[in-house]
């Protein structure tokens, strides 16, 4: 018998032919490897082993090439192609989630807007500029809209103005779930919207109805035009909304602030409100609206900030905003 230590070989062309995946030709291969002799083997002039030709293989050999086939069984059952089929399973969840949000909301919206359409002439008449009565009609829509998919709580109601007084409310922006928990509570603020979402059936409808003020992005005249009729209407007795990192955070942390916001609360004397929002980024990311997973959301209402400068009040209020942020977890970017 002619013995070769640890001799490296290749398959021969029938065991290549019985369909075994490329893992389980490992594992065959490395088990090989190990034996220490084969008994009457030939090797070609070349020294490279093109074929394997033994006397009847040892009852040995037949009870390894089996652990390694039953090895190579088991170890597919953990693989990571498992694990994609369970992400999976969880992303078909949220997937249909999502759907049964954005069909709940425009079932529930339909409604509502009529009765903002046929209250709309009256309410122009006696309260034209916070517009009050369709806030409270948005409150129950977004209510009634997030109510059977994540629930929501709040924090510092004690910091809100009254709501005779206006204010201007600034908040991270983690999610397109933001808005709808903001209107939860209740306050006649305006907020800030691109111009596209108004040419959304129903929901761009009820948005004109209720006050709110377009944007368009990267158009300074239209910048320019959405601060004076944000000093307009605080200045006749409304509130504003910004988002002042200007769009969603795309990896959680918060972003820089632009100072739009903080000139029209300086040159109105109006107090800024910080609003921290927790956990809407983790049930519907940005870029990511088709789905909704399940959890909770916290809101963070803070002491509200006052002065004339507008870089420090720009400071002020995201500084509070990223130290809530820090302290639950979540990172921010530094200017």
């Amino acid at each position: 018998m002619e013995t070769f230590p640890r001799l490296k070989v290749a398959f021969p062309i029938p065991l290549l032919r019985l369909g075994w995946n490329k893992s389980c030709h490992t594992i065959l291969r490395r088990n090989f490897n190990s034996f220490s002799g084969f008994t009457s083997c030939q090797l070609s002039r070349n020294f490279e082993l093109r074929s394997l030709t033994c006397s009847r293989p040892s009852k040995s050999l037949h009870i390894s090439q089996r652990s390694a086939i039953v090895r190579s069984q088991i170890a597919t059952v953990n693989s990571p192609g498992d694990e994609a089929r369970i992400l999976s399973g969880d992303q078909l969840v949220s997937r249909i989630r999502g759907m049964c949000f954005y069909s709940i909301t425009t079932i529930i919206a339909i409604p509502l807007v009529v009765v903002m359409l046929l209250v709309h002439p009256v309410l122009m008449i006696l309260d034209r500029h916070r517009r009050r009565i369709h806030h409270f009609i948005a409150k129950i829509w977004a209510t009634l809209t997030i109510y059977p998919f994540y629930r929501f709580e709040f924090e510092g109601l004690h910091n809100l103005p009254p709501h005779d007084s206006p204010a201007v409310y600034v908040s991270n922006h983690q999610s397109f779930l933001d808005i709808y928990t903001l209107l939860t509570l209740g306050r006649s603020f305006k907020f800030i919207s691109k111009t596209g979402v108004f040419y959304i059936p129903i929901i761009g409808w009820a948005m004109f109805l209720m006050g709110i003020i377009p944007l368009r992005r990267m158009d300074s005249r239209s910048q320019l035009e959405c601060l004076k009729l944000s000093m307009d209407r605080v200045r006749k007795g409304a509130s504003v909304f910004f988002f002042p990192e200007g769009t969603r955070s795309k990896d959680g942390k918060l972003g820089a602030f632009k100072k739009g916001a903080f000139s029209v609360a300086a040159k109105t004397e109006a107090p800024v409100v910080p609003i921290t929002i927790l956990g809407t980024g983790q049930l519907m990311p940005a870029g990511m609206e088709g789905i909704l997973r399940s959890g909770s959301v916290k809101v963070v209402i803070h002491k509200p900030v006052k002065g004339t400068d507008a870089d420090l009040l720009c400071k002020e209020s995201r500084h509070v905003i990223a130290d809530t942020l820090i302290h639950h977890g979540y990172g921010i970017h530094y200017d």
